[in-house]
């Protein structure tokens, strides 16, 4: 018999384990452990499949730091496809009653540290099944330490949130938004316009750990806004959170500049590893990336389904 229940105390953080896997079995309770640890997740929202006694199955509902309701799925072993569903349905139901309308989950191929996602065609395909639709298509990209800091851009002079306020951010990122090709984006305008959308976007960039003078915008040498820059720190990376140029800059490399401002800011800060994120029809962001000194080491399906 298949039951679905929060995991006890004793099978966390390991939850399931393959014998034969210690790099994986390693590599998940470490990100757990620090999961639970930051606050992103919480004991009673980590799920487990048992059968006959064993543990088959797991899944861990995830949030933002300081934020009390799920947003997405995390470490996700399906198992079977009783298991999966029996899996997926509980975490649904668990998040529904913690007041949430949807809920999310990444897949990134070629599987890897620290949630080894492997057949992630079966994955998709399970999934689909539940309810998930794919609400973003991109790319994954990444900057060690010890690779070459890239150049910086004198063109543009750079003035912080901590000097402008709030307004001049959310008057650009509506500005950018009229013809954006970013399908998370394109989403969020549908539901919330132009304003609310950009609204939204910085206030969730200013619910990750940065600080205020690390969000900034770039005036051209005509003094006109035409870039935005927002690293943060997550609870697991550095990112390159969200960059943004507006209509009149397009063309003139300052995607790139944006890149290489919020990657001098992150290392300034002590970051040894950064991350960034694009849509796979963002063509012009994933050269950015690449001019700036970042190489491709994922690609990422974003997948939602409401509750």
């Amino acid at each position: 018999m298949l039951t679905t229940r929060p995991a006890r105390p004793e099978e966390l953080p390991a939850l399931t384990t393959d014998p034969d896997d210690d790099e994986r079995n390693g590599a998940t309770a470490d990100y757990l452990t620090g999961l639970l640890e930051n606050g992103c997740t919480r004991p009673d929202w980590c799920l487990v499949a048992e059968r006959d006694g064993e543990l088959v199955g797991n899944v861990v509902l995830w949030t933002i730091p300081g934020r009390s309701v799920p947003m997405d799925l995390v470490l996700f072993e399906p198992g079977d496809d009783e298991t999966a569903a029996a899996l997926l349905t509980h975490a649904a139901e668990l998040a529904r009653s913690l007041g949430a309308e949807t809920q999310g989950h990444v897949l990134d191929a070629p599987s890897q540290a620290p949630q080894f996602q492997r057949d992630p065609e079966g994955r998709e395909r399970l999934l689909t099944a539940q309810g998930f639709s794919v609400s973003r298509d991109g790319h994954r990209f990444l900057r060690s330490d010890g690779d070459p800091l890239p150049a910086q851009d004198d063109r543009l002079r750079w003035r912080s949130l901590a000097e402008l306020g709030e307004e001049p951010f959310v008057d650009l990122l509506a500005e950018t938004f009229t013809d954006t090709k970013d399908s998370i984006f394109l989403a969020e305008i549908a539901e919330h316009g132009l304003r609310g959308a950009a609204e939204r976007n910085l206030a969730e960039m200013r619910e990750l750990e940065h600080e205020p003078d690390w969000f900034e915008i770039g005036y051209d040498e005509q003094y006109r806004p035409v870039a935005v820059s927002l690293p943060a720190r997550t609870a697991s990376s550095a990112v390159i959170g969200l960059i943004a140029v507006a209509p009149a800059g397009r063309g003139h490399g300052y995607a790139t500049a944006a890149v290489a401002r919020g990657t001098q800011v992150l290392v300034t800060a002590g970051a040894t590893e950064i991350r960034g994120d694009c849509d796979a029809g963002n063509v012009a962001m994933f050269k950015a990336f690449e001019r700036a000194g970042y190489r491709n080491f994922a690609n990422r399906k974003m997948f939602s389904r409401p509750l």
